[in-house]
């Protein structure tokens, strides 16, 4: 009777294991896929995810889109590439800005 009981548990400890093997490679890639940048300029009014300059606090408190001061997270690479009527580029910046 020892015998069995120790079976299925041996059989439940694999199969917990094999479970939390699978979800850790599961979500692995999909974590590098999704690396994040902060792009400035981006954002629409208090849509922000953080830093919309002095008046302000954090996060969603941008006081008009596109602030020049205030950044939204967006996958890396894609920043410079996002419209921003407010840049000079007339694309999202690494770095705040002054409005055009």
């Amino acid at each position: 009777m020892a015998r069995n009981h120790s079976t299925l548990s041996l059989a439940g400890t694999g199969l917990a294991a094999a479970f939390g093997l699978a979800l850790t490679l599961a979500t692995a890639p999909a974590e590098a896929a999704t690396e994040q940048e902060k792009c400035f300029g981006v954002a629409l009014k208090g849509k922000n995810d953080c830093a919309a300059g002095p008046g302000t606090t954090c996060a969603g408190t941008s006081v008009r889109d596109h602030q020049g001061n205030a950044w939204k997270a967006v996958p890396k690479g894609t920043c410079e590439k996002t419209a921003s009527p407010s840049s000079p580029t007339g694309f999202g910046q690494l770095a705040e800005f002054a409005e055009k």
